[in-house]
This record gives C-alpha cells, sequence and structure tokens, in this order.
C-alpha cells in the first residue's frame, strides 16, 4: 500500500513508529531549540519515509502537535479568555498587559469549579 495515500492521522502514527528506534532522527529531534527546528526534522523523516506530510499536517495532528507544543512551552487549551497560560501568570519575563491608559491589567482570580 503507498503510504502517501493514508489519511493524515495514520501517516503521522506511521511516522511515529518509524521514529521509534532512529537513534540519528531522535538525537537530532533532542538537539533542536524549538518547535520550528522539529518540524524541519519531522517533515525532513515523513519525506524519507514517503508519507508526505506538511507542516500544517504535523502542527494540527497529535502527538506531534504536543511535542511542538512541549518543546515551545505553548498552552494548548486556555479556559477563560483566551488568554495562553503563559500571559496569565505575568507573561514569565514579558511585559504584563495594559489598559488604555497604561496601566498593568489587574489580575482576575480564579474562583474555583464548584
Amino acid at each position: 500500500m503507498n503510504p502517501a495515500s493514508l489519511p493524515v492521522p495514520q501517516k503521522v502514527q506511521a511516522l511515529v513508529k518509524a521514529l521509534n528506534g532512529a537513534k540519528r532522527t531522535n538525537e537530532a529531534l533532542a538537539r533542536c531549540r524549538d518547535g520550528e527546528a522539529m518540524i524541519e526534522v519531522l517533515v525532513d523523516a515523513s519525506r524519507k519515509l514517503g508519507l508526505g506530510l506538511s507542516r500544517e499536517d504535523l502542527l494540527a495532528t497529535p502527538p506531534i502537535r504536543d511535542w511542538i507544543w512541549w518543546k515551545n512551552k505553548e498552552a494548548l487549551l486556555t479556559i477563560g479568555d483566551n488568554v495562553p497560560r503563559y500571559q496569565q501568570d505575568g507573561g514569565q519575563g514579558r511585559a504584563p498587559l495594559r489598559t488604555a491608559e497604561g496601566e498593568p491589567e489587574p489580575r482576575r482570580r480564579f474562583l474555583g469549579l464548584f
């Protein structure tokens, strides 16, 4: 069967299985500084396997999407006002959010689920 004719989730699973035990590729992934570098390594691995996965496919399909998120430390999902977690916590080194008057926005408090 032609691997390029498979649906995207099955192509990603085939790529994940091929990465299991692929020492050089795993070392290259470990050396990547960020998610963009990981995507380049994974697209290259996909091309060598004949899977034909694009950057968009890799960014949208788990578990690769989650690996890239972990490398970039980006929030997959936030609850509430659509502000990623790193911005909710004061930005972790980023400038705090400001109101129209230039003052820092007040922190929102979590009141609990029940």
